[in-house]
Formats: C-alpha cells, sequence, structure tokens
C-alpha cells in the first residue's frame, strides 16, 4: 500500500475513519481483556519532539510497546535536528532506519517537509495549525458515550487554536456542527484551518449562545504553547469564556464536557465542570492511547 501520513485530520477520508473507529474500539477491548495483540512486532516507531509532552509521549510510546513495537524518543535540542540540520536531510536518514515516525513541533510546513522526504508514515502529534490524533480520540470518546456523532453540535469555546481548527475539518468530514466563540480578535481563520467551506460550523460572539443545545461541550488552556509571551492579554480578553456550570446548564441535558488538558481549573473551565459528572476528560485522555494503537495499526498494515 502507498505510504499515507497523517497530517491533519482530512488526511483520512470517512470510510477510513470509521474503519479506525471500529479497530480502536476491538483493540480498547483486548488491552482491556489483558490480551496479547502484537501486530507491529519489530516495528519501530521513531517520536520527535520539539514541544514538550505528557500525554502525546506516554500514548505513543506504551501504545508501540503493547502493539509489539518498540518507540525511540527523540528530543530536537539533543539530536543534529536541534543543531540546523536540514529537516529533509534528517527525515531522509530517520525514515531509513524506523517504520513510522511522529513529530510534535511548532510549524505545520516542518511536519510537511519532513513527510515529503520521508520513506514511511509520518503522523502529526501537534503543530501550531492542527491536533489531528486528539480530536481522533475526542470524536472516539463521543462515539464510545452517546454514538454517532454525525448531525450532533460541538461547542467550541475559548481561542481558535490548532484543536478548533481540527474539529472545523472533522464537522466537514463526519457530518457534525460546531459553534465557536472567540473573544474578539482570536476569530477563526478558515484557510488557517483548511477549510474549503462553512457548512459545518457558525460563529457566536456570546459564548453562552454558542453552547445553548450543544451535545458536547470543550475547550482549551487559554494560552497555547508557544504564546506564553502573550498571557496576561490573554488572561483579560478570555475572561468570560470560562466553560462553568451555568453554560453547562444550557447545552442539551446529556452534554458532555471534554478537555485536551492539561487544564487550568478556574480559568478556561470550572472545577465543578471538569470533575463533575458531565465531564468525561479521563476517558478522553486514556483513549489517545487506544485510537492512536488503530491509527498506527492502519497507516503500517492498512485494513486489518
Amino acid at each position: 500500500m502507498a505510504i499515507k501520513h497523517f497530517l491533519q485530520f482530512n488526511d483520512l477520508n470517512h470510510d477510513e475513519l470509521a474503519h479506525v473507529f471500529e479497530r480502536t474500539r476491538w483493540i480498547k477491548n483486548q488491552f482491556k481483556d489483558y490480551q496479547k495483540y502484537w501486530p507491529l512486532q519489530d516495528r519501530t516507531l521513531v517520536m520527535i519532539f520539539e514541544k514538550a509532552s505528557t500525554r502525546t509521549r506516554l500514548s505513543f510510546e506504551a501504545g508501540m510497546q503493547q502493539l509489539g513495537g518498540s518507540a525511540i524518543y527523540l528530543n530536537t535540542r539533543d539530536s543534529q535536528l536541534g543543531r540546523g540540520e536540514p529537516v529533509e536531510d534528517a527525515a531522509q536518514v530517520i525514515s531509513r532506519m524506523s517504520d513510522l515516525v511522529m513529530i510534535r513541533t511548532y510549524e505545520q510546513e516542518i511536519i510537511e517537509r519532513f513527510a515529503a522526504n520521508s520513506r514511511v508514515p509520518v503522523i502529526n502529534g501537534l503543530t501550531n495549525e492542527y491536533h489531528p490524533c486528539q480530536i481522533l480520540a475526542d470524536i472516539y470518546t463521543y462515539i464510545e458515550h452517546r454514538g454517532s456523532i454525525k448531525g450532533k453540535t460541538v461547542a467550541w469555546i475559548g481561542d481558535s487554536n490548532n484543536m478548533c481548527n481540527t474539529w472545523l475539518q472533522a464537522a466537514e468530514l463526519l457530518d457534525f456542527n460546531v459553534h465557536v466563540s472567540t473573544p474578539p480578535g482570536y476569530e477563526v481563520e478558515p484557510e488557517r484551518a483548511n477549510l474549503y467551506g462553512t457548512d459545518h460550523f457558525e460563529v457566536f460572539a456570546d459564548p453562552m449562545d454558542a453552547a445553548k443545545g450543544a451535545d458536547l461541550v470543550t475547550t482549551d488552556v487559554w494560552t497555547s504553547m508557544g504564546f506564553e509571551a502573550e498571557n496576561e492579554e490573554r488572561m483579560r480578553d478570555f475572561a468570560d469564556w470560562q466553560v462553568d456550570s451555568d453554560m453547562m446548564r444550557v447545552a442539551a441535558k446529556d452534554a458532555l464536557f471534554m478537555h485536551c488538558l492539561p487544564a487550568h481549573r478556574g480559568e478556561e473551565v470550572s472545577a465543578e465542570v471538569i470533575d463533575g459528572v458531565q465531564s468525561v476528560v479521563w476517558d478522553e485522555a486514556e483513549n489517545r492511547l487506544h485510537t492512536q494503537k488503530a491509527l498506527m495499526e492502519y497507516l503500517l498494515l492498512g485494513e486489518v
């Protein structure tokens, strides 16, 4: 099968995503039943980190080992990539010594250049523009709790960041709706989200209006990694965009709350919401492990 990368959410089509979600269910069940499943025995994943992470490293490293393979951690500070080696040269070498590469970096252009010169599949572990693995886990978590996401409404409250961009891509592919509410000056840029239409999202000035009737309410930190210099300004600008119990009350009666973590209680979300009965953040975090296992299986083996 031809090399397939996962650099943006829409690198997989509707049918491929359905397959990955179904494989996630089966792989997770095997894991919960303590059944060994090693389809990637003797395969090697290289994980390249320019941006630090807890969940991304743990989920990929543990996931690859649980599939019978091995994972190698590279930090750009400790490799030639951090000393000026061209991304293209690094891709040529690393992809000749491994079977799969995951990269967590700043600019999407970096991962695109790497993939263009790689002999093996490349996965986006996060860039400033997109976070496709997280949204894969989020949507699977919704499916696990509530069934199909088709036709449902997701309320995105906060910054129009990489998470927001990826939710918008997912809505186009999987036919659901996204209500977006951001403070003035932080609005969605459709071209940055690589959107070709606007049929599946609507913008609201008031976050309460965005959350009204939503099946899922989700948010992220107000200051993403790489934007720390703007922190004080963002604290002021986002003050009215906290997901709290009042906001959850106007959502659908059985609405879920998600957050990709780490979270700042008392800022983007109140403690009573993230620790409340509607929150599925721990299932969401765990499902990074299982959806990424299904993704790696698909990229390396095709439809199993």
